[in-house]
């Protein structure tokens, strides 16, 4: 059977059951929401700030229905190219960079001004890679949020573009969003973009491409089918938003991607209205530390396993050394690694109990006999499962 086939029978299944969305979102007190370049900016690059007037009544909106809401937005570099007057995007990284310094100004400035005539107090943190993954860093922000919704202050997340280099970037403002949501422990991320949601296939340019209302479970058929031949998937847009919706899953969070064409699906959402693509929360909810763990974090380096170590991870057992094939990279004991099989595929992450140039040493060893290689043990386990995440 095709996997469009697949996808038709899951989109049926789904909708014949007429779910409600008031009842899948009742609950929900805690929003991110995710706005796009797309959503932000004119066909020519700059801010379209009629459609940010009404994302903030919006928003606005919410916080007056008592609900917490994080803003993550993009805008910065056509924020720039207004306060510049430039008609084109730059392509070296520094004047990009410079652009969404001297924008990310104007930026929270019309934020600010916007917010303030509906008497909403905002507050803005720009954040890097290296603040989700180191633990200290992680908590701070996470303190300081809750410090900030707790006095209804509105806080507007971007990236820091100005200062992040490739090793320090998240990369895009979906995958801010989930880690945001794991950050806050949100029950909703709501991502508008140029897109209505997800179809078997690009409407673009198959006219037979159904809609899917409701994704329950993100599997190989829903990856496969969003990522081939004429998807938007396939260019990065999709993908991203795919890959946010695992992360914010795995924590508790259910995920809309809806069109930013018209801001007040905001509230029509939370409304209960069916809008754009609902991805369901997981029936187990990973821990915060788990989720900082899998997806906040940067990897120093990489262990191969076997079918064995592989099958064993799957049961919830820790990884030990006899499963090891190899070790790449250097790091030290406490670090976070990643776990790889054979196919080169990531399957887990987790912190190491070994160095790396012991573990190449004890690599495809019993952990009997550990002790009698390095001189010493310090666990059993070259990864204990506590301290592992599969993904």
């Amino acid at each position: 059977m095709e996997i469009s086939q697949i996808l038709v029978i899951m989109i049926n299944k789904i909708q014949g059951r007429k779910m409600n969305r008031k009842e899948l979102l009742k609950g929900v007190k805690r929003v991110v929401i995710k706005v796009g370049t797309s959503t932000l900016t004119t066909q020519e690059g700059k801010l379209n700030e009629e459609k940010i007037k009404l994302i903030v009544k919006s928003v606005s909106e919410l916080a007056e229905k008592g609900l917490d809401v994080v803003l993550v937005t993009s805008g910065a570099v056509g924020a720039g190219m207004g306060e510049l007057n430039l008609n084109e995007r730059p392509k070296s990284l520094s004047e990009k960079q410079a652009l969404a310094s001297v924008g990310q100004v104007a930026l929270m400035h019309l934020y600010r001004l916007l917010f303030w005539a509906y008497s909403k107090t905002i507050a803005q943190l720009l954040l890097t890679r290296g603040d989700f993954s180191d633990r200290n860093r992680y908590i701070s922000a996470r303190n300081v949020c809750n410090a900030l919704l707790a006095k209804k202050i509105i806080p507007i997340i971007n990236e820091n573009d100005p200062v992040v280099n490739d090793e320090l970037k998240v990369g895009d403002n979906d995958t801010l969003s989930a880690l945001v949501a794991g950050l806050i422990d949100a029950e909703l991320v709501i991502i508008l973009s140029d897109i209505d949601g997800l179809y078997d296939k690009n409407p673009s340019k198959f006219k037979d491409a159904k809609f899917i209302n409701l994704v329950e479970n993100i599997d190989e058929n829903v990856l496969k089918a969003a990522g081939g031949e004429g998807s938007k998937f396939g260019t990065g847009g999709m993908r991203t938003k795919i890959t946010a919706a695992q992360m914010a899953t795995k924590i508790g969070s259910n995920l809309i991607i809806a069109s930013g064409a018209d801001p007040r699906n905001i509230v029509k959402i939370i409304e209960g209205e069916r809008i754009g693509t609902l991805f369901l929360k997981s029936g187990k909810k990973i821990s915060s530390r788990k989720y900082w763990l899998g997806y906040g974090t940067s990897k120093k380096g990489v262990l191969f396993i076997d079918e064995g170590a592989l099958n064993a991870l799957k049961n919830g057992k820790s990884l030990l050394s006899v499963g090891i094939k190899s070790v790449s990279g250097k790091f030290e004991r406490g670090d976070v690694v990643e776990v790889r099989n054979a196919q080169n595929e990531l399957v887990a992450k987790g912190i190491s109990n070994y160095a790396s140039d012991e573990l190449a040493r004890i690599a495809g060893q019993k952990s009997e006999d550990i002790e009698r290689i390095l001189g010493h043990r310090y666990d059993e386990s070259a990864v204990h499962i506590d301290n592992m995440i599969l993904i």
